[in-house]
């Protein structure tokens, strides 16, 4: 994911301000190490940080000539083509800003669910500022935001509109039955898209469902292509925790599965402890599971980088999908699992695609995740949420649809134990004792009285931990401006919906940690977990998917 920083309309053209928008860009050098540059129209600034996944001899911004092989090309084609309607035609991941010269308008657009990130800003002489992160920004603006994800924003009007608006947004209960086929194809046809680079690649590797299916597949289609004929047939796998955490086991036995050439990264809790300052100037959150799940991947994103790989694949969003998270246990109805499975893929963007965009930019390492392909989430919420259902008695846990459609007894893509195994969650399966640790660490640096004032230090969002209050501490030091602290979701209920869960069973109200660890007795002993079954599924033969050819472009800067 590259970096972007844009000044737009500032009524200065001087060097002066041609000097500050870089020395502002460099703040983002890292998202993007490979080549940095600069657009100057007038008062108009576009500057860029590269990171070359596609075509990484090509340097410079691209123009409507197609003059290098950068999927980003293609953005001014389509926009001399169609005009600005064309941002729905785009299938891949994107932040852009798009100046036309001919009349100084511009566009700025996000991906449908915010996979990248972005910010936008104002300054007191009229001017308008695009940043891939808040430090690009946050110094000279008056006022700044989250650019909010699938919406495009033009000059011409002034004001933001929403591009994307699928049919599972307006929460309405879909109908479409259950088929395990159609599910698996497009899956298989998300991780495949992604798999489109110049470079070296791997997958981050947990050991739990999505990111093990996410590699079974990548493996799979590995063999011939022409990624395996330059980094070589066996796909490299990467995995995060301390000494004998739960993630490095499971790992290690899926990557013996599938072949992978694996690549354990241990870390101690002092590790993650002297990273927190630096992960909290990066990822730019106060939220505690953010900061949390963060820590292990910036320390696993940088051993990665160091080894010569530029993008790795995800299983980011599977849970938002598919009800994942304990409290989905207690859902009363498929229309309520629905609905909250809508509110949690719009929120995304304020949590894993912030952690999982950040953590990784922060070394210059690209994250692509095929669970939030766009075709993909069309099919998988197209689907009657009876289906998603967690139902115990009838061996149907969370994430069953997904499990059944890749269990295949003729060509097993994960041994059945790992296909259904339980769900950890990400700063747990790293090791039990990281969390621990964090909370011991902050008790030691929060005093009571502290606590006792937090309302008056934060009267917004208020912490009610003292790990929430050492974190925001830290944020507050980097980042003290209102528009920052506004920035992120509030309060540390919001992280997991505890909200909806507390409705659902009030067992969550008595639980303050915003993990939800050990909640409602769900995790190891609400079913039976050698219970499931694939019984009474009906299976019928699908057609296969036609494989989707889009553009996934990443973040860029552009002018035609």
């Amino acid at each position: 994911m590259c970096g972007i920083l844009a000044v737009l309309g500032c009524s200065d053209d001087s060097q002066a301000k041609r000097s500050r928008v870089l020395e502002l860009s460099r703040r983002l050098k890292h998202r993007g190490p490979d080549w940095s540059g600069i657009y100057q129209h007038g008062d108009f600034y576009l500057s860029h940080q590269r990171l070359a996944i596609i075509d990484p001899a090509s340097e410079r911004l691209p123009n409507h000539k197609f003059r290098t092989g950068s999927d980003c090309d293609v953005i001014a084609h389509l926009y001399e083509e169609y005009g600005e309607n064309f941002i729905d035609m785009l299938d891949g991941v994107f932040s852009f800003v798009l100046l036309d010269t001919r009349d100084n308008s511009f566009i700025v657009a996000r991906d449908a669910i915010g996979i990248t990130s972005l910010y936008i800003g104002w300054g007191l002489d009229g001017s308008v500022w695009i940043s891939s992160e808040l430090k690009g920004l946050h110094d000279d603006c008056e006022h700044f935001e989250s650019f909010p994800p699938g919406h495009l924003y033009t000059s011409k009007t002034g004001a933001l509109r929403r591009w994307y608006n699928p049919s599972w947004f307006s929460e309405s209960i879909p109908s479409t039955p259950y088929d395990p086929l159609v599910l698996r194809h497009a899956l298989e046809n998300a991780v495949i898209k992604r798999l489109m680079t110049d470079v070296p690649f791997g997958v981050l590797l947990s050991g739990g469902l999505d990111s093990s299916l996410v590699a079974s597949i990548t493996a799979r289609h590995l063999e011939g292509t022409k990624a395996a004929k330059q980094w070589g047939s066996q796909l490299h796998s990467f995995c995060v925790g301390l000494e004998g955490s739960p993630d490095l086991k499971a790992a290690k036995e899926v990557a013996d599965y599938l072949g992978t050439v694996h690549h354990e990264f241990h870390f101690t809790v002092q590790d993650g402890i002297d990273a927190i300052d630096d992960v909290i100037y990066h990822i730019e959150t106060y939220d505690v599971t953010t900061i949390r799940a963060s820590t292990p991947m910036f320390l696993m994103s940088r051993k990665i980088k160091s080894l010569g790989v530029k993008m790795v694949i995800s299983g980011e969003g599977a849970d938002e999908i598919f009800g994942g998270y304990l409290y989905f246990h207690k859902a009363p109805n498929k229309e309520e699992f629905h609905q909250e499975t809508c509110r949690k893929i719009k929120a995304l963007h304020q949590y894993d695609c912030l952690r999982a965009n950040k953590a990784t930019s922060a070394w210059g390492l690209e994250a692509r995740v095929p669970f939030l392909d766009k075709e993909f989430i069309n099919v998988a919420m197209s689907i009657d949420p009876e289906w998603k259902m967690i139902m115990p008695e009838q061996g149907r846990i969370e994430k069953w649809i997904l499990r059944r459609a890749f269990d295949d007894g003729e060509r097993p893509y994960l041994p059945k134990h790992i296909l259904y195994r339980q769900k950890e969650q990400f700063s747990d399966g790293v090791g039990y004792s990281w969390i621990d640790g964090l909370k011991a660490h902050a008790e030691s640096h929060v005093t009571d009285r502290m606590m006792q004032n937090a309302e008056h230090i934060f009267p917004h969002n208020t912490p009610t931990t003292k790990e929430a209050y050492y974190y925001r501490m830290i944020f507050e030091r980097f980042f003290p401006q209102n528009s920052a602290r506004l920035t992120v979701p509030g309060g540390p209920s919001v992280a997991c919906s505890t909200a909806k869960a507390i409705e659902w069973d009030q067992g969550w109200s008595n639980n303050l940690d915003p993990s939800g660890r050990a909640a409602l007795g769900v995790h190891n002993s609400a079913y039976d977990r050698h219970a499931v079954s694939s019984k009474n599924i009906p299976v019928k033969v699908a057609a296969d998917m036609p494989r989707i050819i889009g553009v996934a472009a990443p973040e860029l800067s552009i002018q035609t």
